[in-house]
């Protein structure tokens, strides 16, 4: 017998006993070209640059206007973040997309029970002290008046055709990423995000939302246009020499 094990980087294992080892993909995976176009420097230059700009503006929001966003634009947005790269293309992600009410109104009870003990037990004075410039606290109004929920469910493992256990290396960092070109996405498409981690409500959410066993809850984004009354921090990014080291 064989023993695999993948550690996890917040100290999750899983590990499978298997009599015998075949690949997850096909033996047989064939190799095509690459379909890739060549750009002048100029405009690479120009391409970065304007990226940059764009995603310059980009701010944390936590107050929603009510207006729908059509669900197409949602699916291209999941689709875009389903781009990402993953370790052995195991493409460990779930997204779920929440727009119906009385479902954002139970995640927002789910949500708000746990976040009230989080600040006044378990956060403790430094954190909360954190985010008071921040004017943030366990009432999560953005949950309910947002038009769409995205949870972002990493899968620790799935199933196989044949029944065997498909274990997805590198799930954390695979989801991490996909998740940055979901919220790279959101802004491109002109809309607004918040990137949340609801603490200790992942089993209850997991099960208001009907995901099994082996997946966890990793963020949450609620997606839409802002609110006319929205106000944002006056926050100031590091400079490139803080964040770029160069050799």
């Amino acid at each position: 017998q064989i023993y695999v094990s993948v550690a996890e980087t917040e100290s999750e294992v899983v590990d499978d006993f298997v009599d015998d080892i075949t690949p997850a993909l096909p033996n047989d995976l064939k190799h095509i070209p690459l379909v890739f176009e060549k750009l002048s420097t100029e405009e690479t230059l120009r391409r970065s640059e304007e990226f940059y700009k764009l995603m310059n503006k980009r701010r944390t929001v936590r107050r929603f206007s009510s207006e729908p966003v059509p669900m197409e634009v949602i699916k291209n947005i999941v689709k875009t973040a389903g781009t990402a790269p993953s370790g052995a293309h195991t493409e460990p992600w779930t997204f779920v997309a929440v727009t119906s009410m009385e479902v954002k109104e139970k995640i927002r009870q789910i949500i708000e029970d746990e976040e009230e003990i989080n600040y006044k037990k378990r956060m403790g004075k430094v954190w909360t002290t954190d985010l008071k410039p921040l004017k943030t606290n366990w009432i999560k109004e953005y949950l309910t008046e947002a038009p769409c929920l995205i949870l972002v469910f990493k899968q620790m493992y799935s199933f196989r055709d044949d029944g065997k256990k498909k274990l997805h290396y590198y799930n954390e960092q695979s989801v991490s990423l996909a998740a940055g070109i979901l919220l790279a996405a959101v802004h491109y498409a002109g809309l607004v995000s918040l990137t949340s981690t609801p603490l200790n409500c992942g089993p209850a959410l997991r099960t208001l939302l009907r995901r099994p066993s082996s997946e966890k809850l990793t963020l949450l984004l609620p997606v839409g246009y802002p609110s006319a009354e929205c106000l944002v921090p006056d926050l100031q990014r590091k400079s490139l020499d803080e964040i770029l080291v160069e050799f």
